[in-house]
C-alpha cells in the first residue's frame, strides 16, 4: 500500500507541473497586450504607468523567465495583486475558497444520499418499477442544465413558498442552521447532476458483483439477501464507483462557478466569474490554478481509496 501511494504521488508531480505551465499560458492567449486587457476600455494611462505595470507582472522578460518568477511566487503563496481592487490575490483566495469547499462537501452529501440507496435499490430489483424510476432519475439528472434546475429551484422553494432563502451565505460558526438553509439550494443543484451518474455507475457495479461466485456461494451457505447484499457484493461495487465521485467532485468545483454566481454564494467560483468579467487575470490564474490543484490532489485520494477497498490493488 505504501509502495503504490508513493508511485501515485510521484506520478501527480509532472501533472502538477504541466498544469501549472498551462494555467499560467492562459494570458498569452489574449489579444493584444495583456496590460492593456487588464486595464479594459476607458482606462486612459501614459506610457510610463503601463510600462510601470508591465514590468511589475515581469512581462518584458522571456516567456520561459516569467513562468519559472510566477510559479516561484506561487509555490510561496504569492499570487501577486488583483488589478481590480490592488489586494493580494491570496487574502480573496483565503477568504473564498474555504466557502467552495463547504458547497463541495454538502453537494457530495446530496449526491450519495441520493444515488447510493436508489443504486442499491435499482440492482436489488432489478426489472421492477424501482429499477425502471432509479434509471429515469439518472437519466434526467444527466440531462438537466444545472443553471435550469438552479432557476427551477428558487422559483418553487424561494419565491413561490418561501421555504428557503434565494441567494447569500452565513458563516456556519455564526448559525449553523442558517447556513445549512443558505447551502440547501446550491447543494441540491450540483448535487443531482452527480447522483445522476452515480446511480448508474452503482447499479451497474452491483449487478456485475452480484453475478460472481462467491456471492452465490454466500447465498447458498444460507445468508440473507440483505446480510450478502451490504457485507460481501457492495464494498466490492463502490470501486468502480468510487471514480465517478472523484471526478464529480472535480466537477463540482469546476461547475460551481455558474451555481454561486446564482446564489450569490462568495466562493471561489463567483471570485472568478467577476474577475473573468473585469479581466482580473492574476485572479483568473491563482483560481484556475487552485481548483486545478484540488483536482489533482483528489484524483490521488481516489487512488489511495482503492488501496482500502481493495488490498490487491496496493
Amino acid at each position: 500500500m505504501v509502495r503504490f501511494a508513493l508511485q501515485r504521488l510521484v506520478q501527480t508531480i509532472p501533472v502538477l507541473f504541466l498544469m501549472s505551465a498551462i494555467v499560467f499560458g492562459l494570458i498569452f492567449l489574449l489579444p493584444g497586450d495583456p496590460v492593456l486587457g487588464m486595464l479594459g476600455p476607458g482606462i486612459d494611462l501614459d506610457d510610463a504607468s503601463v510600462q510601470q505595470m508591465r514590468e511589475d507582472l515581469h512581462l518584458d522578460d522571456p516567456i520561459p523567465v516569467q513562468y519559472v518568477h510566477w510559479l516561484g511566487r506561487c509555490l510561496t503563496g504569492d499570487f501577486g495583486r488583483s488589478v481590480s481592487s490592488k489586494q493580494p490575490v491570496s487574502d480573496a483566495l483565503r477568504k473564498r475558497l474555504p466557502v467552495s469547499i463547504q458547497l463541495a462537501c454538502c453537494a457530495i452529501f446530496v449526491t450519495l444520499l441520493i444515488s447510493l440507496p436508489l443504486g442499491v435499490l435499482a440492482a436489488a430489483k432489478r426489472g421492477s418499477i424501482w429499477d425502471v424510476l432509479a434509471s429515469g432519475f439518472s437519466v434526467i439528472g444527466l440531462a438537466i442544465p444545472g443553471f435550469w434546475l438552479a432557476i427551477l429551484l428558487v422559483l418553487f422553494l424561494a419565491v413561490r413558498h418561501s421555504w428557503l432563502p434565494s441567494s447569500g451565505y452565513v458563516s456556519p460558526l455564526d448559525s449553523p442552521l442558517q447556513w445549512l438553509r443558505y447551502m440547501a439550494l446550491p447543494a441540491i443543484t450540483l448535487g443531482v447532476g452527480g447522483a445522476g451518474s452515480l446511480t448508474r455507475q452503482i447499479r451497474s457495479s452491483l449487478l456485475e458483483v452480484l453475478s460472481e461466485d462467491y456471492v452465490r456461494t454466500a447465498r447458498a451457505k444460507g445468508l440473507r439477501g440483505q446480510t450478502v447484499l451490504v457485507r460481501h457484493a457492495l464494498r466490492n461495487a463502490l470501486i468502480p464507483a468510487v471514480t465517478v465521485l472523484g471526478l464529480s467532485l472535480g466537477n463540482l468545483l469546476g461547475g460551481s462557478l455558474i451555481v454561486e454566481s446564482i446564489f450569490l454564494v462568495p466562493g471561489i467560483g463567483s471570485l472568478l466569474v467577476n474577475a473573468i468579467f473585469t479581466r482580473d487575470f492574476p485572479v483568473v490564474q491563482a483560481g484556475t490554478l487552485v481548483i486545478a490543484v484540488m483536482v489533482v490532489f483528489i484524483n490521488l485520494a481516489v487512488d489511495m481509496l482503492y488501496g482500502i477497498l481493495d488490498p490487491r490493488i496496493g
